[in-house]
Order: structure tokens, then sequence, then C-alpha cells
């Protein structure tokens, strides 16, 4: 009997599996997941100017020397890293509001073009088709778009520059963050995928993709980190390549595990139906 449920649960689980394959092949998912990464990755230096904005506007210059430069010297070469240390604190030091509008309208500008591929994606993968005015798919892309990059700003810097301490506290503490982070992450997944497509989805079809895609962002992310510790080398030509094709490599696999856990819910909710 338990062999028989056992083999059941086994031929369920491949079952969604060959779903989620056949729907990649179908909805060409892949190629959102690259059109959403290239836009991310594009964000990046915009959001990174904000972030550093933002610590200069709130008095915490600190956290660039104690927290953020840190873990940048000894992977680049010593003249890269006094280029990036003095680019920084300058930025940090000043909190220019010129450079804060400026990061700000440039992130936005990717983020929402980000937002409008995963909008697509995910009505290809509802079977929908965005029947919604222009402007009114132009402002929830913008809305969500400043959603997005708020969520991830802010759990950077709540890793980065949150409250340390020594011994246990600072064990607890960090862990804190991470848990603070993780869940801010998972309310930005939740609402988009609640909310960009032209079909919002019932709330509980669009959880058990959401958790997928943080549990799966989190082991990418730990890979990712483990790799910059303890395997890169940005002091060669051909290190500083290698790592800037594995950070795209994480980029478009994070979009790819965002599109795998949509579709997972969708492929729950035909399965409930029928």
């Amino acid at each position: 009997m338990a062999a028989a449920v056992r083999t059941r649960a086994r031929r369920r689980r491949s079952s969604v599996v060959r779903g989620i394959v056949d729907a990649f092949v179908e909805h060409n998912l892949l190629t959102y997941a690259a059109a959403i990464a290239f836009q991310a990755l594009l964000s990046l230096i915009p959001l990174a100017l904000l972030g550093l904005g933002l610590l200069g506007a709130f008095g915490m210059e600190d956290v660039w020397s104690d927290s953020i430069a840190p873990h940048i010297r000894g992977k680049v070469t010593a003249p890269v890293f006094h280029g990036l240390d003095f680019t920084g604190r300058r930025i940090v030091q000043n909190g220019d509001p010129g450079l804060i509008a400026f990061a700000t309208v440039l992130s936005l500008w990717y983020l929402t073009a980000a937002v409008r591929a995963i909008m697509e994606a995910l009505d290809t993968i509802h079977d929908v088709r965005d029947r919604r005015p222009w402007r009114r798919r132009a402002v929830i892309a913008l809305g969500l778009a400043a959603f997005s990059g708020i969520g991830l700003i802010g759990s950077v810097l709540l890793v980065a520059a949150g409250p340390r301490a020594g011994g246990a506290a600072g064990v607890a503490l960090g862990i804190g963050r991470w848990i603070l982070a993780v869940l801010a992450l998972g309310v930005v997944v939740g609402v988009l995928v609640r909310t960009a497509p032209a079909e919002h989805p019932e709330p509980r079809w669009a959880s058990a993709g959401s958790v997928l895609v943080i549990a799966s962002w989190l082991v990418a992310t730990v890979v990712f980190r483990l790799w910059i510790r303890y395997v890169a080398d940005f002091e060669t030509p051909v290190g500083s390549l290698a790592g800037l094709l594995v950070f795209t490599g994480y980029l478009f696999v994070s979009a790819a595990v965002f599109l795998v856990g949509v579709q997972l819910d969708e492929l729950l909710r035909k399965r409930r139906r029928a």
C-alpha cells in the first residue's frame, strides 16, 4: 500500500515537471527570462547609485567603509578598488539630490521595461490577452517598477546597513535581517504575480509558486555568494569576464525561476479545476 502511494506521488511529480517543461517550450518562456534578466542587469547601475545616494542622504556614510568596501577589497586589483572606493565615498558623503533624482528616473525606466516583459510573460502563461488600455498598462508597470525597486533597495540596505552587534546577539541580528529581507522580496514577488497579468490569479494559487521562487532564489544566491567568496578572481581579465558571465547567468536563472513558479501556480490551478 505504501509503495503504491509513493509510486503515485512520483508519477504526479513527474507529470508536473513535464507540464512545466512543455509550457516553457510552448510559451517560449526562456526568451522572456532573457529579456527580464537583461533589463534587470541594466537597472543595477542606477539602483546602486540610488542606494549609495540614499545612504548619504540619511547620514549613513559608515556603511560604505564598514560593510560594502571590505567585501570589494581583495577581489579586484588595487587601482580598481581605489577607483571604486573613491567613487563610492564621494557619492555617500555628498548625498547629492540631483544624483538621487537622476538615478531614480533611470532605475524606474529600466525596471518598468523589466515589468513589461514580466506582464507579457505572465499573460502568456495564463493564456490571456491583455485588453487593458495602454495608459493603464503603463501606469501599472510604472507602479510595479517603483514598488519592486523599493523592495530591492530596502532588502539590500537592510542586510548591508542593519544594526550589528558581537557574539550571539550579532548572529541573531544577522538572521533577523535576512529573514526580513526575504519577506520583503516575497511581498514583491507576490504583488507581481497577482497584479502584473491581465487575469489576476486567486491568492491561494499565487502562493505555491512564490514559495518556490523565493526558495530557489535563495539557493541560487547562496551558490553565487560562495562562488564570489571562494572561487571568483577579478584581479585578472579572464576572471573579470568570468565574473560578469556568471552574474549574468545568475540573473537569467533568477528570472527563469520566477517564471517556473508562476507556471507551477497555473498548472496547479488548471489541474484543480479539472
